[in-house]
């Protein structure tokens, strides 16, 4: 039992998604930090209100808290914004680049590890790197 424990804690992906959490909350403080020294000051100095958290309205002696609400939403589109600048473009720029693609009039079968499309004249599946060897030849 502790065997399996130790291989389900030391697994690649579980070790990645503790530290993009311990990341990501940091990136979060950062981020947050930013709002609040950075952009609100610069809203202020454009609109006049220092500290938005302040922001509030009352019905029925309820109060409604606003202010936090648009310090939470410019964090989250910071963060958002950064993420995806910064991580999902260049990842997805670099699997374009790295992505095999048939042109559109080329002959293929099919891997018979993987199922994948692979030119005809592949030695070797660019999907699961299996060697395939020649093809068969055609039948008349």
């Amino acid at each position: 039992m502790l065997k399996e424990f130790r291989e389900f804690i030391l697994r690649g992906n579980l070790v990645d998604l503790a530290v993009a959490v311990v990341i990501g909350t940091a990136f979060g403080a950062v981020v947050t930090a930013l709002v609040a020294d950075l952009v609100t000051p610069l809203i202020a100095a454009i609109g006049g209100q220092r500290d938005f958290s302040d922001l509030d309205f009352t019905i029925n002696g309820s109060t409604f808290r606003y202010g936090d609400f648009i310090n939470a939403l410019l964090t989250f589109v910071i963060i958002a914004a950064a993420v995806f600048f910064l991580v999902v473009k260049p990842v997805n720029a670099l699997l374009a680049r790295l992505r095999p693609e048939l042109k559109v009039d080329t002959p293929t079968r099919e891997c018979p590890e993987c199922l994948s499309d692979i030119p005809i004249a592949a030695r070797r599946c660019a999907f699961c790197t299996a060697q395939v060897g020649a093809a068969p030849a055609p039948r008349p």
